[in-house]
């Protein structure tokens, strides 16, 4: 056909009856029964015609009237949508990982691991080709005898009878639908059953396998739409591409795929849910034989292979082998995964991307250690325990890098309240109760800057001290008052740390001032208390304003992720560096992803931060507030730590720390109506009140 003659095909509607030809046109693209007559055989052969120089016009380039509008509007955007499609970025499956590689949480919006063609087994590519694009090796992309054999039938028949997409140009739609689209408006569009759909997914085809073919051969460019779109295409139950299909029916390989399993999956593609093997085993069974049969009728396979592939049973795995979708299926390592999604988060790469992205995010956790921290945390506390939670934190010391090697709670990751579950960042989001008398240790650090040495003999004022900077909620002066009683009147820095005096580190505070120990709180790793609130004042600049003397004492919100941080910035001698759960994350192609984390900054000099390291060395030791549970534990090995309890006891903690671990554990009532935990009453149990 000419292109003066497609022209006048193109135009002959407009010569037409002004409502006789629009009318049919709507009955074609409606599938020719809902015009309320019943239309005759010549009226849908001239249909048949007018569609047939539809797509031929459409084929050339734009010219005036309603149908160059139409190929104009695909000429817009054929150019831009084969430029996407060459690039074949899919959505992927993202593995988290343990320091060691091995996976810990998989996170997608779409079950798909994208394999080579080399990847997939013979049967798989033969059973596609053979049922859904038996010509694929001999087109170019369109399939005009199957597209015209199935416009006549289609038309005649007046409903859709057979289908005529290639599979590259099932290809560009699957594309469009499961990587273009964002929105449901979007996703409606690149399914819809239209002729300008049609006629731009024909134009993007062509296209696109002649660019592919640029430089090598038809066979390879084929071979490269083929790979495309087994690895594209849907096949039920959240199964993305022949790979995930594979393990997800048969817990197997695409390498692996055997003659019967290929043809079940290659036969799910006309219908997934029809041909749904859970649901509806029979007819999946009588759509593979029909693939088998496509197979054999090609030469694919041989009459015994085909007998052999229908005699067999479909073969589903039970359950399905699908693997879990979030930080949820993580176990013990759930709150950690959540930290590194939040943490890549604040470093510029979103929670979209990663599960989109088909990253392998290597982390710094230590499973071991990940364990035996849940252990000891569920020992001390049940998981269903009411009213407390105990979290806790380790990270390694190091001048270069700060190490997330574990985080944990008693309680279990996920969405159901009733049995005391949370998907809240436990470990690492500040606990509104407060740390306790850990604090402690910025007020010590806040003196050594300021000159005085760690056997510094500090005043311990009795019971009751009235001190200029504790007051209470109204501004009145308010009466500091000790766990224990009968102190020394004067100790040395170092016993103090050990001993907790709380009217010693408030008087100690006003030779400091205030400022200083917030400033050192936030400089060695409670950084969350610099971040401005909702009136864009930070609890650091509240406690500055106002000169709270209760800082010391630990009363305000407290990350046990950030706590455990200070001892490794201590450990690290004086270095902070940002809590890190990142070891390295590569792409689908095993390209390393750079991720941007703040600097390491030498925040103190290495000699306060060893001085205080080792002033804090005798917590565990006979006297110290840690003595009991360190003998109770057998614990013999050299430590730095501070524990730490608020008033009425409501939390406890502790900060222990060496030059190679660092932990820190917060318990603490994490119900509305926080009480003691140490006083045995109602459901808290019987924890022994410590230094207050």
């Amino acid at each position: 056909m000419t292109i003066r003659a497609r022209r006048a095909t193109a135009r002959a509607p407009h010569r037409q009856a002004p409502h006789h030809a629009p009318r049919t046109l709507v009955a074609v693209a409606r599938g020719g029964r809902n015009i309320g007559a019943k239309v005759r055989p010549i009226t849908k052969l001239l249909a048949v015609c007018l569609v047939a120089g539809v797509i031929a016009a459409g084929m050339a380039f734009p010219f005036v009237g309603g149908v160059g509008l139409l190929s104009n509007d695909a000429s817009d955007t054929v150019n831009a949508t084969s430029s996407d499609l060459a690039a074949g970025q899919l959505p992927g499956v993202t593995t988290v990982t343990d320091n060691q590689g091995a996976p810990v949480a998989y996170l997608y919006e779409q079950n798909r691991t994208p394999v080579s063609l080399q990847q997939m087994s013979p049967a798989m590519r033969g059973a596609i080709v053979a049922i859904e694009d038996r010509r694929f090796y001999e087109h170019d992309g369109v399939d005009w005898t199957g597209t015209l054999r199935a416009l006549v039938t289609n038309q005649t028949a007046g409903s859709t009878q057979q289908g005529a997409s290639t599979l590259t140009q099932q290809y560009i739609k699957n594309y469009q639908l499961y990587v273009t689209a964002q929105t449901e408006s979007e996703r409606l569009q690149a399914t819809e059953p239209t002729y300008a759909r049609k006629l731009r997914e024909v134009r993007v085809a062509l296209q696109l396998e002649r660019e592919l073919a640029s430089g090598r051969t038809k066979r390879d460019a084929k071979d490269e739409v083929l790979e495309r779109y087994l690895n594209i295409v849907f096949l039920g139950n959240n199964s993305y591409g022949v790979a995930a299909a594979a393990r997800t029916y048969f817990n197997t390989t695409p390498d692996r795929l055997t003659i019967p399993q290929s043809a079940m999956l290659a036969g799910m593609v006309q219908s997934t849910t029809q041909f749904d093997p859970t649901r509806h085993p029979q007819a999946a069974t009588g759509r593979r034989n029909e693939v088998i049969n496509q197979m054999l009728g090609q030469g694919m396979i041989t009459q015994q292979q085909a007998q052999e592939a229908v005699a067999s049973p479909l073969g589903i795995v039970e359950p399905l082998a699908t693997p879990p979708n979030g930080c949820i299926g993580a176990g013990n390592a759930a709150f950690f995964c959540k930290y590194v999604v939040d943490y890549l988060g604040e470093s510029g790469i979103s929670s979209e991307q990663i599960n989109r992205g088909g990253y392998t995010i290597r982390t710094t956790l230590d499973r071991n250690a990940m364990n035996v921290m849940q252990q000891a945390l569920n020992d001390e506390v049940p998981a269903r325990q009411r009213n407390v939670a105990d979290v806790m934190a380790t990270v390694a010391p190091g001048r270069d890098k700060h190490r997330v090697v574990a985080m944990g709670a008693n309680r279990v990751f996920g969405v159901d309240g009733d049995a005391q579950e949370t998907s809240y960042g436990l470990p690492w989001e500040p606990v509104n109760l407060g740390a306790g008398s850990t604090y402690k240790i910025f007020t010590a650090a806040a003196a050594l800057q300021e000159g005085l040495g760690i056997n510094y003999q500090m005043p311990i004022p009795p019971d009751g001290y009235a001190s200029p900077i504790y007051r209470d909620g109204s501004g009145r002066p308010f009466p500091v008052r000790n766990a224990e009683e009968g102190l020394a009147p004067f100790l040395s820095m170092t016993d103090a740390l050990a001993q907790s005096p709380n009217t010693g580190f408030v008087k100690l505070m006003e030779t400091t001032g205030v400022p200083p120990v917030v400033d050192m709180a936030v400089k060695l790793g409670l950084r969350s208390l610099a971040d401005p609130g909702p009136n864009g004042e930070s609890i650091a600049d509240t406690a500055r304003e106002q000169n709270q003397g209760s800082f010391t004492l630990g009363v305000t919100p407290t990350s046990t992720l950030e706590l455990a941080n200070v001892g490794a910035t201590l450990g690290s001698s004086g270095m902070w560096c940002p809590p890190s759960p990142i070891e390295s994350i590569t792409d689908t192609s095993g390209a390393p992803v750079p991720v941007a984390e703040q600097p390491c900054e030498q925040v103190v000099d290495p000699a306060l931060a060893d001085t205080l390291m080792t002033g804090l060395s005798k917590d565990d030791q006979p006297g110290g507030t840690a003595a009991a549970a360190a003998a109770a534990n057998g614990w013999n090995r050299p430590l730095s730590g501070k524990t730490g309890t608020t008033q009425n006891n409501r939390s406890a903690a502790f900060l222990g720390f060496n030059t190679q671990y660092a932990g820190a554990v917060i318990t603490f009532d994490d119900s509305s109506s926080p009480r003691t935990l140490c006083d045995g009453g109602g459901e808290s149990p019987p924890f022994p009140c410590g230094d207050g």
